[in-house]
């Protein structure tokens, strides 16, 4: 196995590579729509930051990651990278071998230009190549999930109504936005998001679509979809995202969260959607259950910080 340098002239192999393990991912998770275009990799060619793997002319994986960026995760402070789903990828019966011998040389790369996160967007049911990261001292971070538009089973919820607002009501959903920002600072989630103006919360949601559940007037749960999403299904026709929810604590229990996913599902179903993703971080227990009891996971991205002392010793 030699490893060389990521360049242009590897993009046609490693494309091929990328829709092959799609594909195989697609036999565990039925709602991925079909696709036959996949990420862009000449960005990736161009940064100089991503390897590929041969046995003579034939490729057998790559490791690319986007530039390094300030503040991983929008709170640790480190400088970071990411390999998306799509920049990355591996064949036959050694790929966990293979992403060893990758990640060896790429994280190199990645320490040099100075990152000391360095997280890696895995295929949920590619197990023996998750071990192998694992080894490499990489956690579970983030999960990406999708589900069909098919109706769900949802509890009665007595003295509760729903509706979807019209955009001259979004800020009824202001005040649970910030709750749900809170909520990321307890433990185990430990997550700063930064608290934003209503005004700011506004110009912001853009063409977002908003569900709530009500108790008499006041707004006691959402769920917000949008165009958004963290792979990149988010351009194929049909898909949409699921991008926030939230239910005040003394309400929940009396299934609102699921009652608005079968609400949302129907109205985005009207519309001509598909299928629905999602993608929230494992380290927060009350979404990794809600998410997975009605989506089924199709990626895991895995995530490792150096000791920072390396980026000083490059």
């Amino acid at each position: 196995m030699q490893i060389v340098d990521f360049t242009a002239a590897h993009i046609e192999q490693a494309a091929q590579i990328v829709l092959q393990n799609y594909d195989e991912e697609r036999g565990f998770v039925p709602a991925l729509p079909n696709v036959n275009k996949v990420l862009d990799l000449t960005p990736f060619a161009d940064n100089g930051l991503g390897v590929a793997a041969f046995d003579g002319e034939t490729m057998l994986g790559f490791l690319c990651s986007v530039n390094p960026f300030q503040n991983a995760f929008g709170s640790t402070g480190a400088v970071g990278v990411f390999s998306p789903m799509g920049a990355n990828g591996a064949v036959g019966d050694n790929r966990a071998m293979v992403f060893a011998r990758l990640y060896q040389a790429a994280g190199e790369k990645w320490v040099r230009a100075g990152a000391a996160s360095h997280a890696v967007c895995l295929y949920a049911h590619d197990k023996e190549t998750q071990a192998q990261f694992f080894r490499y001292g990489f956690g579970l971070r983030c999960v990406d999930a999708i589900r069909g538009m098919e109706d769900i089973a949802a509890l009665l919820c007595e003295g509760y109504t729903f509706a979807e607002l019209t955009p001259e009501r979004y800020s009824e959903v202001y005040t649970l936005d910030m709750m749900l920002h809170r909520h990321c600072l307890e433990s185990p989630f430990f997550m700063v998001k930064p608290c934003i103006t209503e005004t700011e919360f506004l110009e912001d949601v853009g063409a977002d679509r908003f569900f709530v559940a009500r108790k008499g007037d006041e707004a006691v749960a959402f769920l917000c979809v949008s165009q958004a999403g963290e792979t990149f299904l988010r351009d194929i026709p049909g898909y949409i995202h699921a991008d926030g929810a939230y239910c005040l604590p003394e309400h929940r229990g009396k299934g609102l969260l699921q009652g608005l996913l079968r609400l949302a599902a129907a109205a985005l179903r009207n519309d001509g959607y598909e299928c629905l993703g999602v993608d929230f971080e494992s380290i927060n227990p009350p979404a990794y259950a809600f998410w997975l009891k009605y989506f089924d996971a199709y990626t895991h991205s895995v995530v490792r910080r150096i000791d920072e002392g390396a980026l000083i010793k490059r």
